[in-house]
């Protein structure tokens, strides 16, 4: 079921081409100065208005939402204006995020799990200072795959771990997709992607924990065709946030996610975990 190319070298030149354009956006999505690696703490906030040393204000939640104090000479600025003193932001949906700036910072208010946290995300985070790559496999056409798409009757919610230890994510899965690879075909658990029709899948495989993050990756698959007919390119595989910062809360990839192959494809360990460059 792998797709088929005309082995051609303008195939090959245009294919590498169209991964390099892909893979530049992606690196420079990721050094976004309120990116991932710009995040310099973590917090879980509850009913006790808590002041932290990256953030102005004193912030708590409750069953009403999240509320910031904020003193004299503080002020953020929520979606275009300027507040001061109490702001209540309301009740956070599952998986939302809200971002607020003060000065140049982004204060993230998220839900993550059920609960309420705060992540500011400072530009001159020596994370995100350092930041040059990170290291992946050489695009091959024999990584780009076809498949199929096979919707359920009806979305299922799937329960998966997290990146931190007691947090559980829920998800609802519209279907799974299928593909072959050397003769053997596999089955995946597929999740709803950013863009309407687009499914994501997390995995791991037999390069994880070697060549590639131990606790995922995921995998972005446009809209099925009117056949259910989905293309995976496991050579557009990413690494979430929690391959490069203790700080994020990445899910875990669904159990019947774990292939025992090595996909030999995408993005590697960053060096940000390994202590190289």
């Amino acid at each position: 079921m792998t797709i088929q190319h005309t082995d051609t070298g303008t195939d090959r030149t245009d294919f590498v081409r169209q991964w390099e354009e892909w893979h530049a956006q992606h690196e420079q999505n990721l050094a976004d100065p309120h990116g991932f690696l710009a995040v310099t703490s973590l917090r879980w906030l509850d009913g006790e208005p808590t002041r932290f040393p990256d953030a102005p204000g004193a912030w708590s939640s409750t069953d009403d939402g999240v509320t910031v104090q904020l003193d004299e000479g503080e002020e953020l600025t929520v979606q275009g204006a300027v507040v001061r003193g109490q702001y209540h932001f309301g009740v956070i949906a599952e998986r939302a995020s809200l971002l607020a700036t003060a000065g140049d910072a982004a204060i993230e208010v998220a839900k993550r799990g059920g609960h309420d946290i705060l992540r500011p995300r400072h530009p001159d985070n020596k994370l995100l200072l350092d930041y040059t790559h990170t290291p992946a496999y050489a695009p091959d056409h024999r990584w780009a795959l076809t498949g199929r798409y096979l919707p359920f009757d009806a979305p299922r919610s799937v329960t998966v771990g997290a990146a931190v230890e007691g947090l559980q994510h829920v998800y609802d899965a519209p279907g799974q997709v299928d593909f072959a690879l050397d003769g053997r075909t596999y089955r995946l658990t597929a999740f709803n992607g950013k863009q309407p029709g687009s499914l994501l899948v997390l995995f791991t495989d037999a390069t994880s924990g070697v060549t590639t993050y131990a606790a995922n990756r995921s995998v972005s698959i446009p809209p099925p065709d009117d056949q259910g007919t989905v293309v995976i390119d496991f050579n557009r595989a990413t690494n979430l946030p929690c391959a490069f910062t203790d700080l994020a809360t990445c899910p875990l990839p669904p159990a019947e996610n774990k292939l025992p192959v090595a996909i030999e494809a995408g993005e590697k360990i960053p060096y940000e975990r390994t202590g190289g460059r």
